[in-house]
């Protein structure tokens, strides 16, 4: 009865115990949308073809090319013989589009964004590039510069190569696919999200009109999705991408924000459409309910042990230093003692004695201060162990000594220098 009892109040206990996180799909990932603090992961970096979530970096590019003023909302273009090609094959998700007939960027970022149309993307790829054999050299070098870990992309849609006949993309291979892991997709979703928000503009619709049509987001979990998929709405949630072929399976990359905080989940290979969503609620649920955001050091903190450095060649032998800012950190509920403070001084500041060299100017920054986790489960930062770091600061300035009283400290150490080396040498004799 002791041992029942006991174990009773190891599960009810709320500062120590927490919801498990069963998903099904082979690989997942949940992410703080603010910090990149990954919060839970499944199987992360496993390579798996990312199928129409590969348009998150379709979106990325459009959404820069306008912000660069390559292009506009409004620049037109007609559909070439390529992506007509692919709208008229009823076996691909379209919207039907129409020849010798002027869409504009916005017209077509909708369809792809909401419908996840793949002609679509297509016209808009050859639209900033020229053609998609170029702008995925464009989605390759993006990669690479947002350093995702794993990935490979051969095409803008999604589709598998195969899927394309004579029109896969030159530099590629005929039946090659895109590639991604989850912690790569959660990566291409931070960066998304927080380079270009618009983009959740146009992902939150849930339905809208196109050349005369309505088309329906494939994102059940928008909280206005109509009709019976209504089940799967959860608040908060306004993005991001869906992915479905038969040798992805199903895929989901969700965002949602609840007060004031943004998660993104990723999950991979899910047995079915209703899957990929009932997984990323569970994900949600963890994040929303199990972690919160707190004030862990508030700015102008000075550690006990560290809280001045010595100064070299300055009126002042030392001064004292602070951090600039608070560090704050997505947290799970009840484990605010499992972190501590770490400061890393910057060593090119520093004399070979590991001084700063005056003169100093009150506020410079001198090193960086970090959280540091003791606690069981560390999943890490998407964007580094020290992502979320503050500056440490000066907390006052310090001139430098005039030529006369740094002659005297020079002198001073040369005779210590003679008189040092006198007794060792002294020594030697005995």
């Amino acid at each position: 009865m002791v041992f029942l009892l006991s174990m009773t109040s190891v599960f009810v206990n709320p500062d120590r115990t927490y919801a498990a996180v069963d998903v099904g799909a082979k690989s997942a990932i949940l992410v703080d949308a603010e910090t990149g603090k990954v919060l839970f992961e499944k199987e992360a970096d496993l390579t798996l073809p990312p199928a129409s979530m590969t348009k998150m970096m379709t979106e990325y590019l459009v959404l820069e090319a306008i912000d660069e003023g390559k292009i506009s909302w409004d620049t037109t273009t007609q559909i070439s013989d390529y992506p007509y090609g692919i709208s008229a094959n009823a076996n691909f998700s379209g919207v039907g589009l129409t020849q010798n007939k002027d869409y504009t960027v916005e017209q077509l970022y909708k369809a792809m964004a909401i419908n996840s149309d793949n002609a679509t993307t297509i016209a808009l790829a050859e639209m900033v590039a020229g053609t998609e054999g170029e702008f995925v050299k464009m989605m390759n070098e993006k990669a690479a510069e947002m350093g995702l870990p794993d990935y490979e992309f051969v095409n803008a849609t999604g589709l598998n190569n195969s899927h394309l006949g004579d029109n896969y993309p030159e530099g590629t291979a005929p039946d090659a696919t895109n590639l991604m892991s989850a912690r790569s997709a959660a990566m291409l979703a931070y960066h998304l999200t927080n380079d270009y928000p618009e983009a959740l503009e146009y992902s939150s619709i849930a339905q809208t009109e196109f050349d005369g049509q309505t088309i329906t987001n494939w994102n059940w979990m928008l909280p206005d999705i109509p009709g019976q998929l209504s089940q799967f709405s959860y608040d908060g949630v306004d993005g991001l991408k869906t992915g479905y072929t038969e040798l992805a399976g199903n895929c989901f990359t969700g965002t949602a924000s609840r007060d004031g905080r943004r998660l993104i989940s990723v999950v991979m290979k899910s047995e079915t459409r209703e899957s990929r969503f009932q997984e990323t609620e569970q994900l949600f649920d963890y994040g929303f309910k199990q972690f919160e955001k707190q004030e862990l050091y508030a700015s102008g903190y000075q550690m006990d042990d560290q809280k001045q450095l010595s100064v070299a060649k300055g009126k002042e032998d030392s001064v004292q230093i602070q951090t600039n800012a608070a560090l704050e950190e997505v947290i799970r509920k009840g484990e605010n003692d499992q972190y501590s403070i770490e400061y890393k001084i910057n060593e090119e500041n520093l004399d070979e004695e590991g001084n700063l060299v005056a003169p100093i100017e009150n506020g410079q920054k001198v090193g960086t201060a970090h959280l540091v986790y003791s606690g069981e489960e560390n999943y890490g930062n998407l964007m580094g162990e020290n992502a979320q770091g503050v500056d440490i600061v000066t907390m006052s300035a310090v001139e430098k000594s005039n030529w006369f009283m740094l002659m005297l400290g020079n002198v001073g150490e040369f005779f210590s220098d003679i008189f040092t080396g006198a007794v060792d040498m002294v020594k030697g004799w005995f």
